[in-house]
């Protein structure tokens, strides 16, 4: 079981995507996904403002990770992203629970997303 430091069971809570992000479909690849990063800060608002930086940053996501924050809806429990990512990917996730608590973890400590306890 994956508990959170809470000691409460990570596989009942649902990941929700943070509504400041965006996730939206890379042009001309198919089932690939990148998220939508605004700069919003003081600092990265002086570079996109003064060094014409661009105002997003765009995070390319391979198939696994599209299909994880896809699935990041704020109604999918962690333990029935477990079995979707199973019967989607196969072997080719194995392990896939770790593996999906993994992901989910850094998702949530650079702030992309958040969580609801069921």
């Amino acid at each position: 079981m994956f508990k959170r430091k809470n000691k409460e069971n990570l596989l009942q809570f649902t990941p929700f995507l943070k509504p400041a992000y965006l996730l939206e479909p890379i042009p001309g690849e198919e089932g690939l996904m990148q998220v939508v990063i605004p700069r919003t800060n003081p600092i990265e608002r002086f570079s996109v403002r003064f060094l014409k930086q661009p105002a997003f940053i765009r995070v390319r996501l391979d198939e696994l990770g599209s299909f994880v924050l896809s699935l990041c809806d704020g109604q999918t429990t962690v333990s029935e992203m477990e079995e979707k990512v199973g019967e989607k990917f196969g072997e080719k996730a194995e392990p896939v629970l770790p593996r999906l608590v993994k992901f989910l973890e850094i998702l949530e400590a650079n702030g992309l997303i958040g969580w609801k306890k069921e």
